[in-house]
């Protein structure tokens, strides 16, 4: 029973950074109903400015706070710069801009930091087992960070004028701008919120599975099934959708596929939930008439 507990609380943990990397998934859906296939590679990115600024001497929540601040920067300017001018583009064009950027980012990482496995540091350590050694301190902490960030966004979109005024933008472009949003520059706080969440995901998971250009690949395939598990028009349900993943995984993969399989369970989910229900367990199902 010990085990079992373990690993549902790894799996709580790690459905923390899936959580939040489907989060980031559904908000550029919801702003270009397209997926951002990118989503990963920035993460990476920004992970590694965090370790280049620790390295560099900076405390570090200090590079924390500041990762996430460049981060930001860095998802307005793709938008303003590469989505804006395809943003009346075919379905295509749009596919081929996020496979380009998914190469470029990428790409670009390796060039810049190398690609050479590097070690993250994490702000939480304890020297005493927690909870009888059934959370390790890094785990506890991160779920603690994700948490915390998800609370906040639903916060800012539940209760702020502009958090509300991207919900409008993002979901009736046209009716917006009658009552006066300016629905261009909503779309581009948008990406750049959804890049500070995944700066923040790639930071929480690179302690563990360790720092390198392809560090988001596997995490960003989770993210994609809880965000398809949850609905991937719906950000709350995206959220639980990543959370139940992450403890799928760690069960299949303690008592069912092994270790070396886990991936296959991401894709099975996601299988599962376009074949059984492709709207998710909490997305909207649209009727059109022809």
């Amino acid at each position: 029973m010990d085990g079992f507990a373990h690993q549902i609380i790894a799996g709580i943990a790690t459905g923390g950074i899936y959580a939040s990397v489907a989060l980031a998934i559904v908000m550029i859906y919801q702003a270009t109903h397209h997926v951002n296939f990118a989503q990963g590679e920035m993460a990476t990115l920004s992970t590694f400015i965090a370790w280049s600024m620790v390295n560099a001497g900076m405390p570090y929540w200090v590079a924390f706070f500041g990762t996430i601040l460049v981060s930001f920067i860095i998802g307005v300017l793709v938008e303003r710069l590469l989505m804006r001018p395809v943003a009346n583009a075919p379905v295509l064009t749009h596919v081929g801009v996020f496979i380009g950027l998914l190469l470029i980012v990428g790409n670009m990482t390796g060039w810049i930091f190398g690609y050479t496995t590097k070690v993250f540091p994490t702000p939480f350590t304890s020297d005493q087992p927690l909870f009888g050694g059934l959370v390790s301190a890094h785990e506890l902490g991160s779920t603690a960070v994700t948490l915390t960030v998800l609370i906040l966004v639903w916060a800012f979109f539940r209760f702020t004028k502009l958090g509300l005024a991207m919900r409008a933008a993002a979901y009736n472009p046209r009716s917006s701008r009658l009552v006066g949003i300016r629905v261009g520059w909503m779309l581009a706080l948008g990406w750049g919120l959804a890049a500070a969440i995944g700066a923040v995901a790639g930071m929480m998971v690179a302690p563990v599975v360790f720092l390198d250009p392809t560090m988001m690949l596997g995490i960003l395939l989770y993210a994609f099934a809880g965000a398809l598990l949850g609905g991937i028009d719906n950000p709350m349900g995206a959220v639980l959708g990543g959370f139940a993943v992450g403890v799928l995984e760690n069960l299949a993969g303690a008592y069912v596929v092994g270790t070396e399989l886990k991936l296959t369970v991401a894709l099975a989910i996601i299988i599962g939930v376009l074949v059984v229900r492709p709207s998710g367990l909490f997305g909207r199902v649209v009727f059109s008439r022809v």
